[in-house]
């Protein structure tokens, strides 16, 4: 960038791709058969973070997988330690909700008379950005108390009905090999007991099953031919789809047999910094399509929705906004008796929000009294 800051992606793309050099990626290590493992998810709504968000804030190293922000910990009655750095999530909205008209432009009202309201599709997403922080970063949080793993006969119920119900031939005829081939939308693998254990046989058809969501019928992906840069695209994605699926469902998980595309991995993320955003975005999905048998059909009609070219197109579209860094503002209720201790303490004034803010770099926790009016 021009002022000699690192974009928000440059810095996630710079970061993944010295963690895959060094070989310590989160899908680059291997995962022990009943450890639940717990990604990353905001204990105040309750949802996962996603696709790139996952990874990110994996990264970072943290024990305890709740991220929030800071105004979520203040609203908890818990307080982030001063000095702590936030980090940056990216989040899309895709829909927006608007009051209904009809055709001559008047608000359409429901039975009671009040004004009715609906949900329409961008054309393209809206991109907000914010910054969280991890339950290690905050004092007044209860201890985090991970979810019992499941036995290994449950898990392995589980991974064979999800297998069994994806409605993908599997055969067994192999002797030392493991695979998906789409022309024939088959998987090939040796017998059970070819494998260093039951969980380990799971592992590997489950990844196959990662890539036959990719047919045509399914997600339509494009695969590529043997060694090709798309090959080594749908590799990544389905390796980092196993990671997911592995530490969700608490099977084991070892990356050793897929170190040969590291190179290939290199070369394709160095080259483009968004095809880590648009691989962990797709083994998001992967991940969804094999685990929530129920949403498979909502998925795979958005894939069709999609046409060739579309996602680059979009991505190219919004490249420069995508790039720039985050502009979100955490807003403070600022007496007007008190502007100008707040004003010495770092705050300023937002003319069009009609509200002071706190800029970037200064420490929160000395805001505190007016964030919580």
């Amino acid at each position: 960038m021009a002022d000699g800051k690192i974009s928000y992606r440059d810095e996630i793309a710079g970061e993944i791709i010295a963690r895959i050099e060094a070989g310590t990626a989160p899908w680059q290590k291997p995962w022990q058969a009943g450890t639940l493992g717990t990604g990353p998810f905001n204990p105040i709504s309750g949802k996962p973070y996603r696709g790139i968000n996952d990874l990110w804030l994996t990264l970072q190293g943290r024990g305890d997988p709740r991220w929030m922000t800071y105004r979520q910990a203040l609203e908890q009655g818990a307080q982030v330690r001063k000095g702590e750095r936030s980090a940056t999530i990216e989040y899309w909205q895709w829909t927006m909700d608007r009051p209904m008209v009809d055709a001559a432009g008047n608000p359409v009202l429901d039975s009671s008379g009040r004004p009715r309201r609906e949900s329409v599709r961008l054309d393209r997403p809206r991109v907000f950005y914010a910054k969280v922080f991890n339950a290690d970063q905050i004092d007044g949080l209860a201890a985090y108390m991970p979810p019992p793993a499941p036995e290994a006969p449950a898990r392995i119920a589980r991974a064979e009905a999800i297998i069994a119900g994806a409605g993908v031939p599997v055969f067994h005829d192999q002797r030392n090999r493991a695979f998906y081939r789409p022309a024939t939308d088959q998987i090939h693998l040796p017998p059970i007991e070819s494998f260093k254990g039951t969980e380990a046989y799971y592992e590997t058809a489950l990844h196959e099953l990662g890539h036959a969501t990719g047919h045509h019928s399914r997600l339509a992906r494009d695969f590529g031919p043997f060694g090709s840069e798309g090959y080594a695209r749908e590799e990544l994605r389905a390796e980092i789809a196993s990671y997911m699926l592995a530490r969700d469902m608490g099977i084991s998980f070892d990356p050793s047999n897929h170190a040969a595309y590291v190179e290939s991995w290199l070369r394709t993320l160095q080259e483009d910094k968004n095809e880590i955003f648009r691989a962990a975005r797709d083994a998001e999905t992967i991940k969804t399509w094999v685990m929530e048998p129920e949403r498979r059909q909502e998925l795979e009609q958005t894939a069709r929705r999609q046409p060739a070219g579309a996602e680059t197109a979009i991505t190219e579209d919004r490249e420069p906004a995508m790039t720039e860094e985050p502009k979100r503002r955490t807003f403070i209720a600022v007496p007007f008796a008190e502007k100008d201790e707040a004003k010495a303490a770092g705050a300023k004034w937002d003319r069009q929000a009609k509200s002071w803010y706190l800029p970037e770099g200064v420490d929160p926790a000395g805001f505190t009294r007016w964030a919580n009016r």
